[in-house]
């Protein structure tokens, strides 16, 4: 009877793809994986050639015969909720470590060495284990194993990556408004009703065309100059909103570190099967 995994199935799959990839689990903790998301996040532009040149048939099904064979006759209402077409092909967990093994994208480096130290481990010992975790579960519960060193640094710099890119996608997203902003400012102060001054008299002597003309000038320059000062300090509010991003996320980093040594050393890496 399915228990647990060894190894958390969400760290495994992020540690081998470098994406986080939807999932349906059989009863007996068969995991499964829409092929076409696996293909697009390992860098794969043709998923039908992908499967047929790294994934034996008996890897992958589609989604209504998965589903008929756990669910019975109400599969489909039982997938309905889940955003998944029945047209779609799954593979299970080896027909994904196929098609990482086949793929060429470097975030999945450190899983293929950890496969191949795996597989030169069983050929030359009869078997290869993990490390107990330091801290282990209640008596009546399986045994926690620690996560691979491989798969470790592969989810902490891959946690880092992410945390990193989606504060740059905001602050741009922030540095966009303000742009927008400042674009459309000029139009809309353009049609503010022009306050009414007194015109000053000419200078004795000078022909009035060419007063006139001094006076536009002059204003244009006040006007430039209010204006390149509006943008520079909005230039500076952005920086430091940008800086004080970088802080939070540089916090948020911390605490992913923080979290991935807690399933480390204290069996985050789920329990085995018995």
């Amino acid at each position: 009877m399915y228990e647990q995994d060894a190894i958390d199935i969400n760290d495994f799959v992020f540690a081998a793809t470098g994406a986080r990839v939807r999932r349906v689990t059989s009863a007996d903790g068969e995991h499964w994986f829409p092929a076409a998301d696996v293909a697009r996040v390992l860098g794969y532009t043709n998923t039908r050639q992908a499967l047929l040149r790294h994934v034996a048939a008996e890897c992958r099904q589609s989604l209504e015969d998965l589903a008929r064979s756990v669910h019975g006759a109400d599969a489909l209402s039982r997938i309905a909720g889940h955003r998944l077409k029945k047209s779609m092909t799954m593979v299970n967990l080896q027909g994904l470590v196929r098609l990482v093994n086949g793929c060429a994208k470097p975030e999945c480096e450190p899983f293929k060495a950890w496969a191949a130290e795996a597989v030169v481990s069983i050929q030359r010992d009869g078997c290869h284990a993990l490390e107990p975790a330091p801290v282990q579960p209640a008596s009546d519960g399986g045994v926690a194993y620690a996560v691979p060193q491989q798969v470790a640094d592969a989810l902490v710099r891959l946690e880092g990556r992410n945390i990193l890119a989606d504060e740059a996608l905001a602050a741009r997203a922030a540095a966009r408004d303000a742009l927008v902003t400042e674009r459309d400012r000029p139009a809309a102060e353009g049609n503010r009703p022009a306050a009414r001054c007194e015109r000053p008299a000419a200078e004795p002597n000078r022909p009035l065309r060419e007063s006139g003309r001094g006076r536009r000038a002059v204003s244009r320059g006040q006007d430039a100059l209010a204006r390149s000062q509006e943008v520079i300090g909005r230039r500076q509010e952005m920086i430091a909103r940008s800086q004080d991003a970088m802080a939070a996320a540089l916090g948020r980093m911390a605490e992913s570190l923080d979290r991935i040594a807690g399933r480390m050393g204290a069996g985050a890496g789920a329990r085995s099967r018995r």
